[in-house]
């Protein structure tokens, strides 16, 4: 998949050949857990898209070893990037994927 395209059309418009699903299911899959899917949203909407582990830790009455586990899995399914400061590990979203499955999940409206 490419940064600057579109990966492929609208599921609405067309459907996915093998290839395409197989490149969009460990997302989906991933992001099919609810506690996955709040540490993407709270990831992509902390300022410049960027959250520190201990910024995310206190928004669930999870362990800390349960919290990397998510996020782990995030990082693995391409959602997101880590990079270590010191002792801490920062995650940020890759607007390139986010992007592409806005492209894949876009419903063009009806012209009225």
């Amino acid at each position: 998949m490419s940064n600057q395209e579109p990966c492929c059309s609208p599921l609405a418009a067309t459907p996915l050949d093998a290839v395409e699903a197989a490149t969009f299911a460990p997302l989906f899959k991933a992001l099919g857990d609810p506690v996955r899917l709040r540490l993407f949203s709270l990831i992509a909407s902390h300022q410049g898209g960027e959250a520190c582990v201990c910024d995310l830790t206190d928004a669930f009455d999870l362990s800390g070893p349960t919290i990397s586990h998510h996020l782990k899995t995030l990082k693995q399914s391409g959602l997101v990037e880590a990079e270590r400061r010191g002792t801490w590990i920062y995650y940020r979203i890759r607007p390139e994927i986010l992007a592409q499955i806005g492209a894949l999940t876009t419903v063009a409206r009806p012209v009225s």
